[in-house]
Order: structure tokens, then sequence, then C-alpha cells
């Protein structure tokens, strides 16, 4: 695979901090990895001029970022595929087929997502022309690891920016703490780039009085970990004084998807999906559909304040998942906003919905504290 002792460049789409994971599974390797520049609006401009007009928001973006790669000189791009109902099944056909026709020549090459660790190891061994085992299980090894500390990196910030008495100084020692990350290329180093990361984010000057909302953010998985794609909505609601959890997240995925079953503890994302969303939705109907039923359940379990549901405009699954809450409320007492995002949606009216729904669990919130003070008077 390689000429001339240059290092073969490989390009993957964004999604929120997934290529910090790819980038040092592909270093491990041998191989290049070429990151483009941050999904922006040039990107989106980009993909949306070549895209269908009905395709979905991140087919847009993935297909931005992979000219601008190829422009920027990259060998190959690799995309994602997976089997079933939802239309990233057909994203790979259709991108390297936009592609072709806008006469571009690099290299594209697929990764299969349900395929598990095998799926991985075809993939790199592909690749780099290699056949390692060894080689390949380090470099599977530190991407999971380095997903799994990314995802942890992320609710951290996301507690601590909701009750930061300065805001903007979590983002701030995030920033230093992701670059930590970045830089360890063992499990030795990870460890210790670990610690250091959580304890630059405990830098942080917080407010511990301060009165905190707690959401999760469920909805398809590309809009619920991509900052551009939702328009920063865990930025944006932590400055309201709003801890936000993602359910569905990297890590659960792979939990679901690539890490076998003895190395798994405890219940899955997956697992708890068919067992809470089977009162409401039997059987997977595609995309991330009976995760999101099944999140609406479990944060009303937990007791969250609310749940915002994050979806693309024509996306089918998220849209039956929609027309599944309503037959949830008799069950689920929990406030839900449904988001669907575009390229035409709006900054001002996006913070106005937000606004509100946070307005709402506030004094919601505040209700049920003095209902639940009068009972306890009461039984006194």
């Amino acid at each position: 695979m390689k000429k001339d002792n240059k290092k073969l460049k490989v390009a993957f789409p964004h999604m929120g901090t997934v290529y910090i994971a790819w980038s040092a599974a592909l270093k491990k390797i041998g191989v290049e990895p070429f990151v483009p520049p941050y999904t922006s609006k040039k990107t989106l401009s980009l993909g949306t001029k070549h895209s269908p007009e009905a395709i979905c928001l991140p087919y847009k973006l993935i297909l931005g970022n992979f000219i601008e790669a190829i422009e920027g000189g990259t060998d190959y791009v690799a995309m994602i595929s997976s089997p079933g109902c939802c239309r990233l099944g057909e994203y790979g056909n259709c991108i390297y087929n936009a592609l072709t026709d806008l006469g571009y020549h690099a290299k594209y090459i697929e990764l299969t997502l349900y395929d598990g660790l095998k799926g991985m190891y075809d993939f790199l061994k592909k690749i780099s022309g290699k056949n390692d085992p060894v080689l390949f299980a380090r470099a599977i090894n530190i991407a999971i690891r380095k997903v799994f500390v990314l995802d942890d990196l992320e609710n951290l910030l996301s507690y601590y920016r909701a009750r930061e008495v300065h805001f903007g100084d979590a983002e701030k020692h995030y920033n230093k703490a992701i670059q930590f990350i970045k830089d360890a290329d063992n499990t030795r180093k990870l460890n210790k780039a670990k610690k250091a990361a959580f304890a630059e984010m405990k830098k942080t000057e917080i407010d511990p009085k301060k009165e905190v909302l707690h959401v999760d953010l469920t909805g398809e998985i590309y809009l619920v970990c991509d900052q551009f794609s939702n328009q920063d909505i865990t930025r944006e609601l932590g400055k309201m004084g709003v801890q936000t959890r993602r359910s569905l997240t990297i890590s659960s995925f792979l939990k679901d998807a690539i890490i076998p079953k003895v190395f798994r503890k405890g219940e899955t994302h997956l697992q708890r999906a068919y067992r809470l969303a089977k009162p409401y939705l039997m059987r997977d109907i595609g995309g991330d559909s009976l995760e999101c039923v099944s999140d609406v359940a479990y944060a009303d379990e937990r007791g969250i304040d609310g749940i915002i549901h994050i979806s693309p405009f024509t996306c089918m699954p998220e849209i039956m998942s929609q027309n599944i809450f309503p037959a949830m409320r008799e069950n689920c007492d929990i406030p839900i906003l449904p988001l669907i995002m575009d390229e035409q949606t709006g900054k001002a009216g996006y913070i106005t919905r937000l606004e509100a729904f946070v307005d709402l669990m506030r004094r919601r919130k505040r209700k049920l504290s003095l209902e639940k003070q009068k009972q306890a008077e009461l039984t006194k």
C-alpha cells in the first residue's frame, strides 16, 4: 500500500471528537490520519450543493467533509456502512457516486459497523496492506480506550459548565484536557493523560449551590454527538445552568456492536432499549428509534428534569419515534422537546425554543419541590 516510503493519508468524516480515536488507531499501524477542517458553514455549503434535496443533514455534512479532505490532499476517504432500515446503509454508494461525478479520484473504502472486531481488523488490513494481529489489536485497543475517555470528559465538561462561576472557564480547561488525550499513544500514557485531564477540569471554579437542571439528549446519534450539526446544544444549555447527558454516545455504541460480550459490564444501551421500549415499540424500525423511545422511559425512571430529542429533517425512524412520544405520556411524566435540524435551521429561533423549554422545566421542578415539602409536612 505504500509508495516511495510515503505514508498513506486516510480521512474520516467528523462526528464530535471521534477523529481523535481514529487518528490514534491509524498512527499505530503506520498510516497517516488526515483530519479535514472541522465541520463549518463552508462544509455544509459544499455538501448541500452536491446532495439530493431530501437527504438528511448528516449525509450533507459527511459529503462536505470528504470534499474538503480530498481537496486537502488525502489519499483515502473512509466511510462507515450499516445494514437495516436507516438510509446510512445507502450513504456509501451515494457518496462514492457523488465524488466520482465531481471528478475526485481519492480512493474510497468502507468500514462495516456491525461486523464487530472482525470488521475493524479487515478495515485496518486493507488500509495498511499489513496482516499483523498484535499490531491491529493494539490499534483497536487504543482507539476504543480513547473513545471512553473522551465521552467521560464530555460528561465532566457538562457538569462544570452548568455550575461554573465564569462562563467559558470549563471549556478552556476542557480544550487543554483534550490535548492530553490526543498526545497519548499507548495505554500507559493514556491512563496518565486521563488523570491529568480530569485534574485540569477540576480547576474550573464552580458554584456548588447553583440550581442546576438535568437534561438527557437523545435522537439520531450523529446529531447528538456532533456540535456543529446540533448547534452546540450542550454549550447553549450550559449557559442556562443545565447539565446534559448524551444518551447516545460512541462508547455506548461500541459496547453494543464492537466489544465482545465477555468484556462488557452491566446492561448495554441496546439491551436497555429492548427492555424499556417494549410497551411502546416491539421491534427495531431502523436508525436510533428504539433507543430514543427507551431513553424517554429511562429518563423518567431516573427523575430527570427533561429530555431533548434531536433529529435530522426527513429522518423516518426519528419521525416514528416522535409519533410514539405522546402515547408514552400516560406512564412517563417528563417534558420532551423535539428539535428537527437541517441546513435551514435558524439560530435565533432555536435558542428561543431552548430558553422556553428550560423555563418550563425550572418552573416544573420548583412546583414539584414545593409539593414534596407540603406532603412531608402533612405526614409529620
